[in-house]
């Protein structure tokens, strides 16, 4: 038998509470998971219940229990359940094998005189037997001949049941009566505050179980196992259907939890216009999509939370395997294949700034399956789907959505929650099935361009850009897609730059280092649209500089900036977890938000001034505007160049005096000075004073004599890649043998094979990591500056090989797995990639 002998309504509940973030799932024994048997010390559990049982405790956070009239010790000997599975005994007066010793003199006396009492009421009556427990003694009557249990049971309950300090159980066939309150309500709800459970399940079949549904509410499940009254919501007939229950908990536990196959983060491809991205899966699901804008809601998030989080797939209605998946070149246009079909996807370019459009065209030659099923809000909003003849409205939630979908005959189906719209579609060799998803309007009429010409339009968008672009001869294809990506996180209107697609995505399968990289930071933001200058395209710096400013001018100097800012260059929220989100292969919490809004972070104003000279260059003039706000930066790290800061690695520990920092603070003085000297601006003699001051300070104190390199900072002996930046920006020459030194120490403690680790110091966060690209990109410029260009070919062509399939790099690669990790795709990724592909080119 399979789960689908159960109950539709009873999957469908079983399915929600599997999704609870903390869940409890307890159970009674006899009747329950074991057969009644006419003697019950032959009441064997299930073996598949058991299996189950021990496999959902297994489950991050998830406990399961047995709360039984028995025994505790009894418990234990016959139901020889794993330790895995918590065992309470005696309708929850035993929680543990210690808990005798809890009774206080007058409640063990009182069990004295009670079993004295029980033993002579049951005296010479045949087929009745006492249990006695530690806190409790039942009497059975089963075997019983029927009139003379009923005589013994109403003695029990005239007698000793009403005596002061008795607690009094009835169940099938037995009375139990103990010296402690308790019942197996009040320990469903001891072990719920225990384990912090958002959620419990139940299931029993006595009438002493009966207290323990009374205690459920609100997401709580409660199952009735047998006939007779119950507060129990939901029934099924035997222990075989238990087993059936338990099994089906676990398979969607285990799929809310870990997802059955996560797509590799690099087989990922993202969509882009110029305020909004989306991410597809290899076989055209729609994964990830959040609307108004990047940093907003997900609507879609499958990537983190499984198709339950909310998704739009489009797949061969019989099954088929996908063929290949590319961008059309030069476009952030997405094609997936099969044998016979073909998915075609982009976000439309040119559209309201309160819309976010996403165009999906079905085309070939056989029957497609499409499931359309959106979760605003992380999942958090009911929704309700309802078809009209062009498409699919979205209802009760506060943006509105609609699917236009002309002649496509939908399907709806709920969870009790929300709606689900299923259709299965067949394209005509000249007619292709067009969906628009189109967020933020309630308008299904039909576009005014042809679907034809709105492809066109939106690859022209993307391709009358690239060509622009000055490329290098090494891996042009390859740079020309990680210049598109960098372009495709810029938004364009704000000028704001995404540091990466996503939030979450694990630096450790199954850890909690996932971070929401959905936002601005000034020094990535930076460092982004200065490599796009080196490519030739301007305009994305000259938008950034103008949502610099627009920062700058909301505060009262540029030492009051954050790290990082929303797109809009408001000040982000605070961070805060989803928890109704499993997360990416089970790596929880799923954040939205980022601490690291309130850390110091000295190192920002380097980039900054750097990108101004750079664009300068490009441009063959400097700004007024510009040159004060570089101005302004230098004086602030006058006042503060001296100060501990996180770091560039925005480390949740305390502030240390960091060899990058310092570095950065004399590239704020240095590349100002130069500014000045070339634009003739006046240079206050202090910049130059002070820029010398930096300098010497960093090799007095960043050079450590015991391991022959610059550290990370100036109170250790550990080592980080960002202090190559002594050298690569200049501050010593690349020639100095500390220079030298610290590139091959570097290699020898941060390079594993083709990834380089920013540390291996406690940063005060459990768990792991990957090697960062951007930390690999970083020491083949320091091979080539030290004359060593095999080795920096050979990193070069690892890091080539670490993209997906489509181009992109997230953060991280783990050289043990051979697996991508982090945020996806990640704009230093692709920043590294550039970089080292114009250096190798020169």
């Amino acid at each position: 038998m399979t789960a689908e002998a159960l109950p539709a309504e009873l999957r469908r509940a079983i399915v929600q509470i599997a999704r609870t973030p903390r869940l409890l799932v307890a159970c009674d024994y006899d009747g329950t998971l074991a057969p009644i048997t006419a003697n019950p010390d032959e009441a064997r559990p299930l073996p598949e219940s058991v299996g189950a049982l021990r496999s959902l405790a297994g489950l991050h956070e998830t406990t399961t229990a047995v709360i039984s009239g028995r025994a505790l010790r009894d418990l234990a000997t016959l139901s020889r359940l794993p330790s895995e599975v918590h065992l309470v005994g005696s309708h929850g007066s035993e929680f543990d094998i210690g808990f005798i010793k809890a009774l206080d003199a007058k409640a063990r006396e009182l069990h004295r005189r009670l079993e004295a009492e029980l033993e002579d009421l049951v005296l010479d009556v045949p087929g009745v037997s006492l249990e006695v427990k530690p806190a409790s003694i039942a009497v059975h009557v089963r075997r019983a001949e029927h009139e003379a249990g009923r005589r013994v049971l109403s003695k029990v309950h005239n007698g000793p049941s009403r005596w002061e300090g008795v607690t009094t159980t009835d169940g099938k066939e037995v009375v139990e009566l103990s010296v402690v309150t308790t019942d197996k309500g009040n320990a469903l709800d001891t072990l719920r505050h225990q384990v912090g459970a958002t959620a419990a399940i139940f299931l029993g079949d006595d009438v002493t179980d009966e207290k323990a549904f009374a205690a459920l509410s609100g997401p709580d499940l409660g199952i009735k196992v047998g006939d007779g009254e119950s507060l129990a919501t939901y029934r099924v007939p035997d222990t075989m259907d238990v087993a059936m229950v338990l099994a089906f908990m676990l398979e969607e536990r285990r799929n809310w939890l870990y997802g059955e196959q996560a797509t590799p983060i690099e087989r990922l491809s993202m969509l882009a216009n110029e305020r909004s991205v989306a991410l597809v899966t290899p076989d055209a699901r729609l994964t990830w999509l959040c609307h108004p804008g990047a940093d907003a809601p997900a609507i879609f998030a499958d990537l983190l939370g499984g198709t339950g989080a909310g998704h739009f797939s489009i797949t061969p209605h019989r099954n088929g395997l996908p063929l290949g998946q590319r961008y059309l070149p030069n476009t952030m246009t997405v094609e997936t294949r099969w044998s016979r079909l073909l998915v075609t996807d982009y976000l439309e370019p040119e559209s309201p700034s309160h819309r976010t459009d996403i165009v999906r065209v079905i085309s070939g030659e056989t029957t497609a399956s499409i499931v359309f099923a959106p979760r605003p809000e992380f999942g958090g909003v009911p929704v309700k789907l309802v078809a009209e003849a062009d498409g699919l409205r979205v209802l009760g939630t506060s943006e509105p959505f609609v699917l236009r979908a002309p002649g496509v005959e939908w399907e709806i189906t709920t969870d009790g929650l929300h709606d689900t719209a299923s259709a299965l579609v067949t394209p005509a060799p000249d007619k292709p099935v067009v969906l628009e998803l189109r967020c933020g309007t309630t308008d299904m009429s039909p576009h005014e361009l042809s679907e034809v010409d709105r492809r066109e339009r939106a690859g022209s968008y993307w391709s009358s850009w690239a060509q622009t672009l000055k490329l290098p001869t090494v891996q042009t294809d390859l740079v020309a897609r990680s210049a598109l990506t960098l372009r495709g996180l810029v938004n364009t209107d704000t000028g704001g730059v995404l540091a990466a697609a996503t939030s979450s995505l694990p630096e450790e399968i199954g850890g909690v280092r996932n971070w929401d990289y959905r936002y601005c930071w000034i020094r990535d933001a930076a460092m982004t649209v200065r490599e796009l200058v080196h490519l030739g395209s301007v305009e994305e710096a000259d938008g950034y500089l103008r949502w610099l400013h627009g920062v700058l001018a909301t505060l009262a100097g540029p030492e009051r900036l954050h790290p990082l800012y929303t797109l809009a260059g408001s000040v982000i929220g605070a961070e805060a977890v989803i928890e109704s989100l499993p997360g990416y292969a089970g790596s929880r919490p799923v954040r939205v938000g980022n601490l690291a809004n309130h850390q110091v972070q000295l190192d920002v104003f380097g980039p900054v001034v750097e990108l101004v000279r750079t664009l300068a260059e490009a441009r063959g003039e400097l700004r007024d505007q510009d040159w004060q706000m570089v101005r302004a930066m230098a004086e602030a790290v006058s006042r503060r160049w001296n100060e501990a800061d996180h770091g560039i690695w925005e480390e949740r520990h305390v502030p240390r005096h960091r060899v990058y920092s310092r570095v950065m603070c004399w590239v704020t003085l240095d590349r100002a000075v130069k500014l000045g000297e070339v634009y003739n601006r006046p240079v206050p003699a202090a910049w130059v004073e002070l820029r010398d001051v930096i300098k010497a300070d960093v090799l007095e104190n960043g050079w450590n004599e015991e391991v022959q390199a610059f550290t990370t900072a100036y109170d250790g002996t550990d080592l980080d890649a960002a202090s190559l930046f002594v050298g690569l920006t200049g501050l010593i020459d690349p020639g100095d043998p500390r220079f030298q030194a610290t590139v091959t120490a570097i290699e020898a403690e941060l390079r594993s094979g083709s990834t380089v680790y920013r540390y291996h110091r406690d940063d005060g966060l459990p768990g792991g990591e990957g090697g960062f690209h951007i930390c690999a990109a970083w020491l083949i410029e320091a091979y080539l500056l030290t004359g060593r260009r095999n080795e920096a070919e050979e990193l070069f062509t690892q890091i080539v090989d670490a993209a997906g399939p489509t181009g992109l790099l997230p953060e991280q690669y783990d050289p043990i797995a051979e697996r991508s990790l982090g945020n996806h795709p990640q704009a230093y990724s692709h920043i590294g990639l550039i970089r080292c592909a114009n250096l190798l080119a020169q």
